[in-house]
């Protein structure tokens, strides 16, 4: 049976999986997860492909994508153009873009007569209004891209999916994680969601700031000294959680909470009261709540977290609240196959 192969890489981990078609949808061949550390992405796509070489070869390869900048906003076949495009938007994500082109390349070495897909995480958001993807900046900055893409879109769009009949007219779906982020979805569509212009706006989240007052950066910049290399380093892998209080696994900071550790207290503090807030006006936003959903590593297995989240939002009325995992990669998996009978 033809498979589907997946190539998810993250900020610390590289999933990688083989999906076919079986009852109407993409069921798991094999999948696995190698884990990494910076710079260490070529050697998590040679164990990757290592581990599959034992398989037949795929008759296509998605890969999640975190951002395609201000031109690239549908899920697409990669071709040269669309590598080169990537390319010209390193500066929309320089932490996330050149990683993605080095995997697409190395797939491409490893599989080269198998179309490549990309779809990409800030898709799902192209229906948010003006209103909402807009900064307050002068226009020729909107024009150029400087405005909201939102991220996660994978994950919402999987998360959709698996709720089906059951998704009702207002949702937020929280997706907490390494990378966190909330988005308000009306009749099924994004309406507003936390992420800015990259991954790092927000809600803060184990080691990014989440939104920041611009006089921050000012008197970092004036006062501290810092360069945008430096302060790119602090708003994105020292501060959120671990600004707090030393530490980024949530799991860690929960038991020193337990401990009496105070900055640990203040950091789920911190978490949780944003969350809520931002649940608050996306409420305010939809006329109301009827589902809350709760996804990603720190929504599907913190109960501490997911209860104080809802502390002090009796107010709104009745709305329900789910756990549901993720499932980009089965998601990746989907858009894929349509895409390749559609090109094919």
């Amino acid at each position: 049976m033809s498979a589907i192969l997946v190539l998810n890489s993250g900020s610390s981990s590289l999933k990688f999986g083989l999906y076919e078609r079986r009852d109407g949808d993409e069921c798991p061949r094999f999948d696995s997860e190698v884990e990494m550390r910076s710079g260490e992405e070529a050697a998590a796509v040679e164990h990757a492909l290592a581990a599959i070489s034992k398989f037949d070869a795929p008759v296509a390869i998605g890969h999640r994508v975190v951002h395609g900048g201000p031109r690239l906003t549908e899920h697409q076949r990669i071709t040269a153009q669309v590598l080169a495009e990537l390319r010209a938007s390193t500066h929309f994500a320089p932490l996330h873009i050149p990683a993605a082109v080095a995997l697409i390349e190395s797939a491409g070495r490893a599989f080269p007569d198998v179309p490549q897909f990309a779809c990409f995480d800030t898709t799902f958001h192209r229906t948010m209004p003006e209103s909402a993807r807009r900064f307050a900046l002068p226009p020729g900055l909107y024009d150029e891209g400087v405005k909201r893409y939102g991220f996660h879109g994978i994950s919402y769009e999987s998360i959709v999916h698996q709720l089906g009949s059951r998704l009702p007219t207002r949702c937020v779906i929280a997706h907490l994680g390494s990378g966190a982020s909330l988005c308000a979805v009306q009749n099924g569509r994004s309406i507003d969601t936390t992420m800015g212009l990259t991954p790092t706006g927000g809600i803060p989240m184990a080691t990014r700031v989440g939104d920041l007052d611009p006089g921050v950066l000012l008197y970092l910049m004036r006062v501290k000294k810092m360069d945008a290399d430096a302060i790119e380093q602090m708003v994105n892998h020292e501060s959120g959680l671990k600004g707090i209080c030393h530490k980024s696994d949530m799991r860690e900071i929960e038991r020193a909470a337990d401990a009496g550790d105070a900055q640990a207290r203040l950091a789920v503090e911190i978490f949780c009261m944003r969350i809520r807030k931002t649940i608050g006006a996306y409420a305010a936003l939809m006329g109301g709540l009827d589902l809350l959903v709760f996804a990603g590593g720190i929504g599907e297995h913190s109960e501490r977290v997911r209860s104080k989240v809802v502390q002090g939002l009796e107010f709104m009325g009745d709305f329900r609240t789910e756990v549901i995992a993720s499932q980009e990669d089965i998601q990746i998996a989907r858009h894929v196959r349509l895409m390749s009978v559609q090109c094919s």
